[in-house]
């Protein structure tokens, strides 16, 4: 038993000290570029540049689901009906017998 609680007191002591150690790169660093490589990507960035400006704004909405939604609401029907017929709006007066 005090064996199993020394071996837990050192895996919570060695997980900061884990953390600590430095990150090691084992692998080379790439080879520089070249002037004639960095020309050409130069070249590159340029025309990929000048393609993106050719390429016409969006007017248009963009949304796949635009016909799927309800328009937006309308006014309620009832008050421009009486408004342009004349007639009254009929409202419920009194209690109801329920």
């Amino acid at each position: 038993m005090k064996l199993f609680r020394l071996a837990a007191v050192l895996a919570v002591l060695a997980g900061p000290a884990y953390a600590q150690m430095p990150n090691l790169n084992l692998l080379q660093d790439a080879p520089s570029k070249t002037p004639e490589e960095k020309a050409a990507e130069a070249e590159r960035d340029k025309a990929y540049k000048e393609t993106l400006k050719k390429i016409p704004d969006s007017k248009a909405s963009n949304d796949p689901w635009g016909g799927m939604r309800a328009d937006p609401p309308k006014q309620p029907a009832g008050s421009k009906a009486s408004a342009v017929t004349g007639t009254p709006k009929k409202t419920k007066s009194g209690t109801a017998a329920n």
